[in-house]
């Protein structure tokens, strides 16, 4: 299967850092569930530390997608990108919401970084292609609550061969169909950056998923950083289980 951004994505949004990572053999155990707490709260106390000086609004990294979804013709403080609402939910609850290991790791990262991190269930997508592009309007993406949506014309959202959207608003919402769920063994998780040095904070990103992901599940992890050079990630034929 392949992953990438089209081509109108990239253009229209030249500050774009993106990178990608799968892995096959993850699980939400009670085990893991434990160690996973562990490693939540080293992720998220850095940043706790960081909106203690200030909101997450303000963050440089939060900024770029602002001005980002204000270019797409949305309202910033109505839709938020991934990361900026879970900031925003840390720095009122004081910690994130417990969903599964898997989640919740990542959405740690997510805050530590201030970037976007989507995570699907791989299996959940129809291939050959999911790609984040303009949507055409027809497109199918399925609420958490199991309703039905069709994404605006031109809403940029992933979307997949089989015309099913598995995101609105790009990094505003994810979508519940390919959810990560109780039965979810193989995993698409991707980080995106819009602000100055993108390219290095999702680097960092990725590899931090890496090496937690290989120290909690057994499973080795294939990343691949995105650039308009080396646009797509092929995930399926590279995947292996330790």
């Amino acid at each position: 299967m392949i992953f990438r951004h089209a081509e109108a994505v990239r253009s229209a949004h030249p500050g774009l850092a993106a990178g990608a990572l799968h892995a096959t053999g993850v699980d939400g155990t009670a085990d893991v569930e434990a160690r996973v707490a562990a490693r939540v709260a080293e992720y998220t106390a850095p940043a706790l530390a960081r909106l203690a000086g200030g909101p997450e609004s303000g963050f440089p990294e939060v900024l770029a997608w602002r001005r980002t979804f204000a270019r797409m013709g949305l309202r910033p403080t109505r839709y938020r990108c991934a990361s900026e609402s879970l900031l925003r939910r840390l720095r009122k609850e004081g910690a994130l919401p417990r969903i599964h290991p898997v989640v919740d790791l990542c959405n740690a990262v997510s805050v530590a970084y201030a970037v976007p991190v989507a995570v699907l269930d791989a299996d959940r997508i129809t291939g050959p292609l999911l790609e984040v592009r303009p949507a055409r309007g027809d497109e199918e993406y399925t609420t958490f609550d199991g309703r039905t949506e069709h994404p605006a014309p031109g809403e940029v959202t992933y979307a997949d061969s089989a015309g099913r959207a598995h995101a609105r608003r790009w990094t505003n919402r994810q979508s519940g169909h390919s959810a990560v769920r109780e039965g979810t063994r193989r995993i698409l998780v991707v980080a995106e950056a819009m602000h100055e040095g993108g390219e290095d904070t999702v680097a960092r990103t990725l590899e931090t998923l890496e090496k937690e992901l290989a120290a909690l599940w057994p499973v080795t992890p294939v990343t691949a950083l995105l650039t308009d050079a080396d646009p797509e990630f092929r995930f399926d034929d590279h995947a292996r289980v330790r």
